[in-house]
């Protein structure tokens, strides 16, 4: 399980990766978001992790900065990434849930704030390790 951050006013928590079936290159994981407003969860199915540790790799390598908004979406948009930076040396995440097709009945977005360089590989390997367990 991985604790992405705590942010006003939300928790973000991927857990259990896993395969659906044993030689298939989609692992499936749960990512759950809770507040004083109450909990939500959804499936998140990416093709190999769909690059999200490189992803976040490639923003803590940036650490002095970049200008605009980068993004990143898994493989049905369920899980989606987008990534500013702020002076001072802080990157603003805001990850996007939503609910899987066909009903698409709901969306939710938190964001959280990490300090560049360090706090953001520490990160990244955090969401590695966490996509690598799947393929055990």
């Amino acid at each position: 399980m991985v604790q992405v951050g705590y942010s006003v006013p939300a928790c973000l928590l991927l857990s259990e990766a896993a395969r659906r079936y044993e030689d298939e290159p989609t692992p499936d994981f749960l990512v759950r978001a809770h507040g004083p407003w109450g909990n939500i969860e959804t499936s998140v199915e990416t093709w190999g992790g769909d690059g999200l540790d490189t992803f976040l790799a490639s923003l803590a390598e940036d650490c002095r900065g970049w200008e605009g908004v980068r993004t990143w979406h898994s493989l049905c948009y369920d899980l989606t990434l987008s990534a500013e930076h702020h002076p001072g040396g802080h990157v603003q995440l805001t990850w996007g849930i939503r609910d899987r097709a066909p009903s698409e009945e709901w969306q939710f977005e938190t964001k959280t704030v990490h300090a560049a360089g360090e706090d953001m590989r520490n990160l990244t390997a955090e969401i590695h390790t966490f996509i690598a367990s799947a393929a055990e």
